[in-house]
């Protein structure tokens, strides 16, 4: 996803991460996994000498000069690695999941940046249009196919206590399942050198899921401070106890995040050229939900009566929230996060954002689950 920030320390990434990677061509997933000159798998890793090689490549050292064990297109390739580690910075992903997404597009892509594999596979992690993981423009965008990835991942519930192939598998589906593991060490040398590079990013060096106790202590979400415009908070993850529905609304929704308010837009294309695919409030929300199998109408003023009316003060991860106007005509909504967050596009000029229930005047609550 482009324009993903880091929450309350952004990060922003480089034009070397978000430079286009050479597209290269293979006949299918499955040959690549056996065929591949470019990156071979290896058994015990020298981490240390791994690290060392590719911290002199991200410090500017010419990757064509420098050995890096187990790659033979380390231009390329460490490139992919890093805006793997950083999309996953600037989501908060632990290191266990950046090792993961890390170790996947090693074996799926050997990280290249593909343009073809089995059947409609394409990318770093061979992900498939067909499958709903994005166009096939999305998908060979590094950043977004990355983002795509972690967020299936989250999705999984307990990914952090299964082993780098289970929780690989859970997302990824392949039929070359116990594969995953043999890329564990070199994926964990690779996140090491990389995470080092990022200023403040040493709290992602963790195995399990960052706190939000501290920002917790309020129900209205004040406690997480000022919230830069189109990042997620540090700390927040979507609740564990959220309806798995409700679950893929709010990271859909999330996905979405930076890309600019278009009043009347259909929120089918937010991240492509035509204003019109953008997002208004309304749209953002149906489509969130129509991407978790449930069916909104378009509009505020008709979302209003959309499921149940609830409380307030007795919200739940994925109730619709309004504000503006009046409360059998409101004239905004969004989409409540937990947490005391909500998403919403907020209007002209501004990108989809997450932002504290202490910034709303909720006239009203609607839960469709």
């Amino acid at each position: 996803m482009k324009g993903v920030a880091a929450g309350i320390g952004v990060f922003v990434l480089s034009p070397l991460l978000l430079a286009g990677t050479a597209m290269l061509m293979a006949s299918s997933s499955e040959a690549a996994q056996t065929t591949y000159s470019s990156f071979s798998c290896v058994g015990d890793v020298d981490t240390d000498a791994v690290v060392e090689q590719v911290t002199k490549i991200l410090n500017g050292a010419s990757a064509k000069t420098v050995h890096v064990e187990g790659l033979t297109l380390p231009e390329e390739q460490v490139p992919n690695a890093q805006t793997i580690v950083a999309t996953g910075i600037s989501l908060h992903v632990p290191k266990k999941g950046q090792v993961i997404a890390l170790a996947t597009a090693m074996q799926e892509s050997r990280l290249r940046n593909l343009n073809s594999g089995d059947r409609d596979s394409l990318g770093l992690f061979q992900q498939r249009p067909s499958q709903g993981w994005g166009t096939a423009e999305e998908i060979r965008d590094p950043v977004y196919a990355s983002t795509q990835f972690y967020t299936r991942l989250l999705a999984v519930s307990g990914w952090q206590q299964l082993t780098v192939t289970q929780a690989a598998q859970k997302v990824q589906r392949s039929a070359y399942a116990d594969a995953y593991a043999d890329w564990e060490d070199l994926a964990t040398a690779f996140q090491k050198a990389i995470v080092a590079t990022f200023p403040d990013a040493s709290g992602t060096d963790t195995d399990s899921t960052p706190s939000t106790a501290s920002c917790m202590g309020t129900e209205d979400g004040s406690g997480y401070g000022t919230i830069p415009e189109g990042s997620v908070p540090k700390g927040y993850s979507i609740p564990k106890d959220a309806d798995p529905k409700a679950r893929k609304a709010i990271a859909w929704a999330m996905q979405q995040l930076d890309t600019m308010y278009q009043w009347g837009g259909t929120c089918t294309a937010p991240h492509g050229p035509d204003p019109m695919g953008r997002c208004d409030c309304s749209s953002l929300t149906q489509q969130a939900y129509a991407h978790a199998g449930i069916q909104l109408t378009r509009t505020t003023y008709t979302q209003i009566n959309e499921g149940k009316a609830v409380s307030s003060k007795a919200l739940k991860p994925g109730d619709l929230i309004f504000s503006r106007g009046s409360a059998a005509r409101p004239e905004h909504v969004g989409l409540y996060m937990g947490s005391g967050l909500a998403i919403e596009a907020p209007r002209t000029g501004k990108p989809v954002r997450i932002t504290p229930l202490a910034d709303w005047d909720i006239l009203a609550a609607r839960r469709v689950i």
